[in-house]
């Protein structure tokens, strides 16, 4: 008993992962995605404006998202925090993690549209031609 309910359990796992991936492979929203190590590489390579403007485009494709998440945990914590217990809740309440986690996104929103206006401003015709 115990051992087809593990194998069901697992399948169930597996078939849920390829349909997740095969969505995210197929949805055409999706834009470019790097690894830091490719960021990092196109950042340094960068020197004509149309490199900046890729950067430029997927950093504001990157804050788009952040502010999308942070606005869907900013209404998770405004339901969470109707549900608030008194002072005998214990630390960490789900009301400070969803709090938490609406200040992450809007750190990293805010860090990816710095790096959009500055490769935005790199990407300016009348850009400065080493000015990194």
């Amino acid at each position: 008993m115990n051992r087809n309910l593990l194998a069901i359990c697992i399948l169930s796992l597996a078939f849920a992962g390829v349909g997740y991936a095969q969505g995210a492979a197929s949805s055409p929203e999706t834009g470019a995605h790097y690894t830091q190590a490719q960021l990092k590489q196109l950042a340094l390579n960068a020197h004509e404006p149309a490199q900046y403007s890729v950067l430029a485009s997927y950093f504001g494709e990157r804050q788009k998202n952040y502010l999308q998440q942070a606005a869907e945990e900013k209404k998770e914590w405004d339901r969470r925090s109707r549900n608030i217990m008194g002072v005998t809740a214990k630390y960490p309440r789900p009301v400070d993690s969803a709090r938490n986690l609406y200040e992450y996104y809007m750190y990293k929103a805010s860090e990816a549209g710095t790096l959009e206006a500055k490769y935005s401003r790199l990407a300016s015709p009348d850009a400065p031609v080493n000015a990194q």
